[in-house]
């Protein structure tokens, strides 16, 4: 045991030690702030040397925040910049659509073009003063003064734009167009416009002037598939450039900003008034006299007719372009023949089916836009209408998945319920209420038929028995049954899924309806049969279709064919009905009316029909089976006729006899001697590729140019 005077010592030494931390601390902390305080007024008495008082103290504050904003500014340019900086490092440029293509239909016929004409050859030097002069004058007269960035063009831009001036003043410099072309993309955003700023300092700062005009006149978009204004000259005027006269380079100067909007083959009108401004650019800003545009002014150019362009199926063939890039992959090649699956027959009978009703009853039901997909069972397709206009706008209506398919994405229910469950056509099931959570779909009136059977629900587009349905199955498997059957692209898996409540293509659903027309096998829409090169190398070649990759068994498609039969014969699709020609399909509207649609098929073809808006404004109670299936009607009604009209898969129907004109002979019934009527797929190609060896025999050529490879067939009307 422990001294008790021992214990009472010790703490008293540790209470002294304490004490005297604390007195350690206490002076430590006043010597601090005395020391803090003595340099904080030695600061102040420093800073007060620069003290600004009355009115210059305004100005001072002003220039202060203004350099702090500043530095703000110039740290989140940069980070906008970062990605810009990465492709100046890489110092790659944006590929240009480098491939150019020949389009052919199924009979071997030239039907339009796509892909590049660009001719980068012609030095600066050699392109008229003229041309650069229009150019410069229009869109950037102190090129050769700034640094990338046109300060003063840009004020004088947005001066003239709000006073309303409608000639198109750009702010834009060269420099900075070209930076867009060689880098960015088209999207309006504060992000792309700072890369822009800071791409046009580094092309600046690593290029001539020289060097980047030359760069400008060989990248920029020119229309009609023209990159630069060597292959624009060529294209609009058939002439070099070096041969252009002032008119046709004011013509071609006045295209840079809006290429799609001044082609003279698209509106010559607005192409020639367009030239008209650039000449009086060229006087005010100097470089010529009025006198010297005159002439110009009098005889404005005179492009040569190009009518094959705005009679292309031009929807199809941008369609039909991005699966050729698909299927030449990295070729080293850039020119190609593609033949396709079009028939321009029946891509007429589309195209006037669309336009004559939204001609005569567009306004009635206020809708503006329309779009249709034919094709043959195995997904060939035959007919494509993307939109009324493609000089108006050149988005697809046909393949983007952007609309919602209502009432005819219920196949897809009713397809999965007869695969699950032991239901089929005539099964009988209740049309009552029904309800998921809070949510409670009605039927179109609002009345319920009490017990009916599938078939009778089908037909009559009620909601109840495929969301009860889908209760049973679970909306998993639904899903699941539209990507199997076409539906390419990806939507949420809801409650409302059984009432179409997702985003479809017209492709997709005509592809996926095919399925149900061809007795349950694959049909994907394509557009392309054969590939080889301007010089007649073969690159591709669709395999022949051989067999059946089945997705759905044959009892499941003869159900569905029973009931989509029924939605013609009785139920929401009888104005699709062709007097003799068995049919089957669905009708389809969206909530508030914004899309209507049907697809439906026969025992030749399968075609789906959109109507809407672009910017999803609802019609005018516009249902699918008003004039979607008026314009389904139309369109096979001219497309079976002249031609056997096969019977529909699993529907007791017989169809229509066929009709021959007097003075024809019926099919089989020519005489022994006379030449076959159409040729096979392998005579065509076998045809295509002695007529092309004949012609480099003759000529002694080693390869065909663009027009002497597209050798139409004779006669031919065999499908491909």
């Amino acid at each position: 045991m422990k001294d008790p005077f021992y214990q009472k010592q010790k703490r008293a030494k540790s209470k002294t030690r304490l004490l005297e931390a604390d007195a350690w601390l206490d002076s430590a902390l006043y010597d601090g702030f005395k020391s803090a305080g003595r340099t904080y007024i030695k600061i102040q008495d420093f800073f007060s040397l620069f003290a600004v008082r009355g009115i210059k103290r305004f100005f001072v504050e002003i220039a202060s925040d203004a350099m702090s904003f500043a530095a703000i500014g110039a740290v989140l340019m940069t980070a906008l910049a970062l990605s810009a900086m990465d492709a100046t490092a890489s110092g790659e440029f944006n590929r240009a659509e480098d491939y150019s293509v020949v389009f052919l239909d199924r009979y071997g016929n030239e039907i339009g073009r796509r892909g590049i004409r660009a001719d980068d050859s012609v030095a600066l030097s050699a392109i008229p003063d003229y041309m650069i002069e229009a150019t410069l004058a229009t869109e950037d007269r102190r090129f050769y003064n700034h640094l990338g960035i046109d300060v003063w063009g840009t004020l004088r831009a947005l001066v003239s734009n709000v006073e309303g001036d409608s000639s198109l003043q750009g702010g834009s410099s060269i420099t900075q167009q070209l930076a867009k072309n060689l880098f960015l993309t088209n999207e309006r955003t504060l992000e792309r416009k700072i890369k822009e700023l800071f791409l046009a300092f580094w092309l600046e700062a690593n290029f001539s002037k020289d060097e980047i005009l030359k760069l400008y006149f060989d990248r920029s978009y020119m229309g009609g598939g023209a990159f630069g204004v060597v292959a624009a000259a060529d294209f609009y005027f058939g002439k070099r450039i070096q041969d252009i006269t002032l008119a046709e380079a004011a013509m071609l100067a006045g295209l840079f900003k809006a290429p799609t909007r001044y082609a003279p083959h698209v509106d010559l009108a607005a192409a020639r008034g367009r030239a008209n401004v650039v000449l009086s650019n060229l006087v005010d800003a100097d470089f010529m006299t009025e006198g010297q545009v005159t002439g110009a002014r009098r005889r404005p150019a005179e492009p040569i007719v190009r009518n094959d362009i705005a009679e292309a199926p031009n929807y199809f063939l941008d369609w039909a372009f991005l699966e050729t890039k698909q299927l030449v992959g990295d070729s080293d090649e850039i020119g190609f023949i593609v033949r396709t699956t079009i028939d321009p027959e029946l891509q007429d009978y589309a195209e006037d089916a669309i336009q004559t009703v939204l001609r005569e009853e567009g306004d009635a039901f206020n809708v503006s836009q329309g779009a249709l997909v034919a094709m043959d069972h195995d997904g060939a397709v035959r007919a494509m209408v993307g939109g009324v206009d493609y000089g108006a706008s050149q988005y697809n209506r046909a393949t983007n998945p952007t609309r919602q398919p209502g009432s005819s994405f219920k196949p897809f229910v009713y397809a999965t319920v007869f695969e699950m469950t032991d239901y089929t056509p005539r099964s009988t099931i209740t049309d009552a209420p029904v309800c998921i959570g809070n949510w409670c779909p009605q039927n179109y009136g609002r009345s319920y038929r009490g017990t009916t059977s599938i078939r009778a629900a089908v037909a009559a587009s009620i909601n109840t028995v495929p969301v009860r349905l889908s209760i049973q199955t679970g909306r998993e498997p639904i899903a699941d049954m539209a990507h199997r059957l076409g539906i390419q692209n990806d939507f949420p898996i809801t409650r409302s899924l059984a009432l179409g409540v997702a985003s479809v293509s017209v492709l997709d659903m005509a592809s996926s309806y095919a399925v149900f027309a061809n007795g349950g096998c694959r049909a994907t829409g394509y557009a392309v049969t054969r590939i080889t090169t301007l010089s007649g190398d073969l690159v591709y070649d669709a395999p022949e279709n051989t067999g059946c990759d089945r997705l759905l068994s044959d009892e499941v498609v003869l159900s569905m064919n029973d009931v989509l039969h029924a939605v013609n014969y009785g139920g929401t699709g009888g104005r699709a009905v062709v007097e003799g020609v068995p049919s089957a399909g669905k009708t389809g509207t969206t909530t508030s009316y914004r899309d209507a649609w049907y697809i439906g098929y026969t025992g030749n073809y399968v075609a789906a029909i959109w109507y809407g808006n672009d910017n999803y404004e609802p019609t005018n109670n516009l249902t699918g089976g008003r004039l979607p299936a008026q314009t389904w009607h139309n369109f096979m009604d001219n497309a079976h006729r002249g031609i056997e009209v096969l019977p529909l898969y699993g529907v007791e129907m017989e169809p229509r006899p066929l009709i021959i004109a007097e003075g024809e002979d019926a099919p089989g019934q020519a005489e022994e001697e006379a030449p076959p009527p159409t040729l096979t797929e392998a005579a065509a190609v076998k045809l295509l590729d002695l007529s092309e060896k004949m012609r480099q025999a003759q000529t002694g050529a080693g390869s065909g140019s663009l027009d002497q490879a597209a050798v139409p067939i004779p006669g031919s009307s065999e499908s491909l």
